[in-house]
């Protein structure tokens, strides 16, 4: 199924942030469901924090510039 709402999340040095910010998206009722996260070059565990959740949630995908 096409996914009818698409979140965008920007994100730089967010590891303090970013799971919690996942988890609450994850957890909405709203289906379909598509979760773009977009590093901006973080310097912290950011990118792996965002890369793991993606690994479990399959409506997460992860951009990494």
């Amino acid at each position: 199924m096409k996914p009818l709402v698409s979140v965008i999340v920007p994100m730089y040095n967010a590891a303090p942030y970013i799971g919690e910010a996942l988890e609450s998206i994850i957890a909405s009722s709203y289906r379909p469901l598509e979760v773009v996260v977009v590093n901006d070059g973080s310097t912290d565990n950011s990118l792996a924090v965002a890369l793991a959740f993606a690994s479990k949630h399959q409506e997460v995908k992860v951009i990494s510039q």
